[in-house]
């Protein structure tokens, strides 16, 4: 099947003329993530919504959207979310389906399962039938939510707001913005204690520790009474959130979950069939072949044992329907434990013969299948087998529903592969001697599985200080860091919309910047001047206190004097030294987009060269002061490519490294300040200093190349600096954009910039304006 972007292209532009330009690279972008079959869903879908006449901006949002929500849950999802669209258009406006599709791709980040996104786009359908004016701001606060909920709990809270505030439209919103009290007190009461997706990456890590392969993990919707994990289609189904239990935390649980129905896969070499079985002997066979591969389990990594033994059930007398529950409830434990009694001696003789034989049956699923059948065989004749319903009723909480081993027809036994995810690529931290000593695989190319990572630069025998890595690689880039971005026209922060990576600087000669320093003896002088007055001076004495540290002499007679001749005294008679200490960290985060290469009016040198100058000059002079500082650059390639350099690290000194990095400084690409501001405060987050502050040095304004409102990239940097406000770090920019006034006020407020007209200043204006800031 040939999908031609021709068929659908004219109808698109006519409905939305700004994808003239896109549309080719969007349809090319999903070709590539999709097949033919999902392709042809993804543009019909398109032109599905031009039918609806709800606004260009709608059909925008979907081909943008729509090739990540495939990527996290799968291409079958596309029917389902254009079906979910076109129901919803007739209850809502497009503005909402405009936020609904905005906020897709972060939904299905955190179900990322297919079946647990159609309850979501179910309960959204079911939520606008009911109070949809509720819409709007939950999508708001849709990152929150399910970063607390399950989609189970998700629909509870939606139920109790739909439910109580039916016809108080007011209350109504507050309560979907997770403003009112009872809307967080139901959050509270909705959570659960730990989330399969926050805890999905340690259980593949974890479970690849134990048996070097992958498995394949999936969230299944634990909202029914009796819900107990299972293997199907070639992946572990747990449930979607679980509290901890008998001291045991919820990742505790998780891990015994995953290590259990791991095991019933690496040490089964054939399943079961249920001929002429009936349903007590096909759980009680199932209680025997999970304490099998337990046993193999434990038998290889005896650590396993005190965690499944701690999840072992303790029931009270009087909570079974059926006596016989007690008693299996024992067999469980004596199965998992040698030499532990039932107190019967028949099932205890049963039990010793599990013990007693399975080292030499630990992969015989028949052992499992014959002693099953035994203790059927016991119980039937004291007339002792509850029925399934009460045998179900046994809740051992880490234990499958065993459909795995009865699937014989649905498993490839002699495929060792079968059980496994497809292979995407994995990073690989590993020791020089690793490296060194594994066969390398010459044709490797960037479909390779795995990628092998050094944590430092290797060199050859002859290297004259240069490193494999210069020589023919790539420079190491960081895994990537998401961060919302503020959209101004539906008043919203979209979830994970940009992308940042750390990319290591490239490398220049350290000599420049001494040159650099030395040509500018005359700066350096005025700046020391200013850099003496700011250091602290040792230890200050503060005076009339009233709760000092030692009695101030002169204030106390003072105070007697006035009590003798009839006048109040001033009761402030102790006084306190105190350290001097600037309790400061600073970040100076530079621009280094392509307009950085242009050369200043008047000037042979380019802006980059002037903030190279200036960088050195003020790394010169914080170092003077004793301050922690960084110095750090951006520029960016669109919302997915925002590239961060780190130059200077808060407790480097400015050594040779340091200036290596900074003569190697370049320019290029565009400039999305917000994302590089909120990964800057990241950065500054993380230090112990009371003061924080982020300067800001650009030649322009904020500007990307997948964006073309001037407003929006402005909107969402004004957005940065109130969240950094608000966690205690100050912003200040310094611009080199003589016309900047129109824009940098609104977005750092009107005392919170300088703007220099003469760039050629901009070496002697950095340092100054540092000390200035910083009194």
């Amino acid at each position: 099947m040939k999908v031609d972007l021709d068929d659908y292209a004219a109808d698109l532009i006519k409905s939305a003329p700004e994808l003239e330009e896109t549309l080719d690279g969007l349809f090319h972008e999903a070709a590539r993530m999709m097949s033919p079959a999902g392709l042809k869903d993804y543009m019909d879908g398109a032109k599905a919504m031009t039918s609806l006449g709800k606004g260009p901006r709608l059909l925008i949002s979907y081909l943008d959207e729509m090739p990540q929500v495939a990527k996290e849950c799968g291409e079958d999802v596309i029917r389902d979310v254009v079906g979910a669209v076109l129901k919803l258009a007739s209850m809502v406006s497009g503005e909402i389906l405009v936020l609904m599709l905005d906020t897709l791709p972060g939904a299905a980040n955190r179900f990322g399962d297919p079946e647990l996104l159609r309850g979501y786009l179910a309960l959204l359908h079911r939520l606008a039938a009911r109070a949809p004016r509720g819409l709007r701001p939950m999508f708001g606060v849709l990152e929150e939510l399910l970063a607390k909920l399950t989609l189970s709990g998700l629909r509870r809270w939606v139920d109790f707001g739909a439910e109580a505030y039916r016809r108080d439209l007011p209350k109504q919103a507050d309560y979907f913005g997770l403003v009112s009290e009872d809307s967080r007190a139901v959050l509270k009461q909705e959570r659960r204690g730990t989330l399969f997706i926050d805890s999905q990456r340690r259980l593949n890590f974890y479970l690849r520790a134990f048996w070097a392969r992958d498995f394949f993990l999936r969230p299944s919707a634990a909202d029914f009474e009796g819900f107990r994990p299972f293997i199907e289609d070639g992946a572990l189904h747990l449930p979607d959130a679980v509290d901890g239990i008998n001291g045991a935390s919820g990742l505790d649980l998780y891990r015994a979950m995953c290590a259990h129905m791991a095991a019933h896969i690496v040490y089964s070499d054939h399943g079961l069939g249920q001929e002429a079985l009936n349903p007590a002997q096909i759980f009680l066979i199932g209680m025997i072949e999970d304490a099998r591969v337990e046993y193999c389990a434990t038998q290889a990594f005896p650590g396993l044992r005190a965690m499944f033994d701690r999840l072992m059930p303790d029931t009270p007398q009087g909570q079974y329907e059926h006596e016989t529950m007690y008693l299996l409830e024992k067999v469980a434990r004596a199965l998992n434990t040698s030499g532990t009694r039932t107190g019967d001696l028949e099932i205890d003789n049963l039990v010793e013969t599990f013990h007693g034989e399975i080292a030499g049956n630990a992969r015989e699923t028949m052992f499992s299948w014959s002693l099953g059948v035994e203790l059927f065989n016991l119980l039937a004749q004291r007339r002792a087998v509850p029925s399934l319903r009460i045998l179900e009723s046994l809740k051992i909480p880490y234990r499958d529903d065993n459909r795995f081993i009865w699937s014989l027809s649905d498993y490839d036994w002699s495929n060792q592969n079968a059980y496994q995810p497809a292979q995407g690529q994995v990073r690989k931290r590993v020791g020089l001697m690793e490296f060194v000593n594994e066969v390398d695989v010459e044709t490797a190319g960037d479909d390779a599985q795995e990628v092998w990572v050094l944590s430092s630069e290797l060199f050859p025998y002859e290297d004259e200080g240069v490193s494999y890595n210069e020589m023919e690689g790539k420079a190491p880039i960081s895994d990537p860091f998401h961060y919302g971005e503020w959209d101004y026209k539906v008043q919203l922060m979209r979830p994970s919309w940009s992308t940042v990576y750390e990319h290591r600087p490239p490398m220049g000669d350290p000599d420049e910047i001494d040159t650099i320093l030395t040509a500018h003896r005359g700066i350096r002088h005025r700046i020391k001047q200013i850099v003496d007055r700011l250091r602290p001076q040792g230890i200050s004495r503060q005076r009339r206190l009233e709760d000092g540290d030692e009695l101030d002499i002169n204030a106390a007679v003072d105070a007697m004097v006035m009590q003798r001749i009839g006048m109040q005294p001033d009761m402030r008679i102790t006084m306190r030294n105190v350290i001097n200490r600037r309790d400061l960290a600073v970040c100076i985060l530079l621009d280094l987009s392509e307009s950085t290469n242009e050369t200043v009016r008047g000037s042979d040198k380019t802006v980059l060269e002037l903030t190279r100058e200036a960088s050195a000059l003020v790394a010169s002079a914080i170092e003077g002061i004793g301050d922690p500082f960084a110095i750090h650059g951006f520029s960016s390639d669109g919302r997915h490519d925002v590239q961060y350099q780190r130059f200077k690290d808060f407790e480097q000194k400015l050594d040779s490294e340091v200036k290596g990095r900074l003569a190697g400084m370049k320019g290029g690409l565009s400039t999305r300040m917000g994302a590089a501001m909120r990964h800057a405060a990241l950065h500054l987050s993380l230090r112990p200093e009371a003061h924080k502050l982020l300067l800001i040095v650009t030649d322009g304004e904020p500007a990307d190349i997948d964006e073309r409102d001037p407003q929006y990239l402005r909107m969402d940097a004004k957005k940065a600096v109130a969240e950094l406000q608000q966690i205690g770090i100050n912003s200040y920019c310094l611009t080199l954009d003589p016309e900047a006034d129109a824009y940098v006020s609104r977005i750092f407020g009107t005392n919170n910039y300088t703007v220099i007209d003469q760039v050629e200043r901009l070496p002697e204006k950095l340092p100054t304006l540092f000390a200035q800031l910083t009194k």
